[in-house]
């Protein structure tokens, strides 16, 4: 009889650890499959984030040069100054037409100018002159630069389609109103 109780312990020890070893297991690919949504969930959440503060940055951008550029027209007295304005409000006009309605699709918001673009728009309108082309020209020229940076970034980061196709539509337009402007700025100085 001893005989059998010895050959048992042995039995009960392997069965002991063949069940353990495959818990052990099952529960580090669990584990791995956890870890892996939670990557996914990141990465998503972060695409998300990225593309909510590319639609609120681009919306406050564009708000401002279409207050600014309406500025310029009102004001300036040079005709080329009038017509890019005139030329920059439109396509900004278009452009926030339709990150508007990519945005509300997303439910993102994008609000009237931030309070550094109002203190902007109230030097601007307080300027005369000569010395109010120069300040619209530059505040183009650096809106025009920052909305093509952002276009650039979130080209690089995200992948939805609707987002790139709108890069591409918009980017080379975006350089052409800086070389415009920057032409225009350059007559003047």
């Amino acid at each position: 009889m001893k005989t059998i109780r010895i050959s048992k312990a042995p039995i009960f020890k392997v069965l002991f650890l063949l069940i353990f070893t495959i818990c052990f297991s099952s529960c580090g690919k669990k584990n791995q499959q956890t870890n892996s949504f939670k990557k996914e969930a990141f990465n998503k959440s972060n695409n998300e984030e990225l593309e909510n503060s590319f639609f609120i940055e681009m919306g406050n951008v564009m708000n401002s040069m279409i207050s600014k550029s309406q500025v310029a027209q009102q004001k300036s007295s040079d005709n080329k100054i009038v017509e890019v304005s005139k030329k920059i409000a439109d396509h900004q006009i278009q452009l926030l037409q339709q990150v508007t309605e990519m945005a509300n699709k997303k439910l993102i918001i994008i609000t009237d100018i931030n309070a550094a673009h109002k203190q902007e728009l109230t030097e601007l309108s307080n300027t005369t002159g000569s010395s109010f082309n120069d300040a619209y020209l530059s505040s183009m020229t650096a809106a025009l630069d920052q909305q093509i940076k952002l276009l650039e970034q979130i080209s690089k980061r995200t992948n939805d389609q609707l987002i790139l196709k709108l890069v591409l539509q918009y980017l080379p337009e975006q350089y052409q109103l800086l070389r415009e402007t920057e032409q225009i700025k350059n007559e003047f100085y």
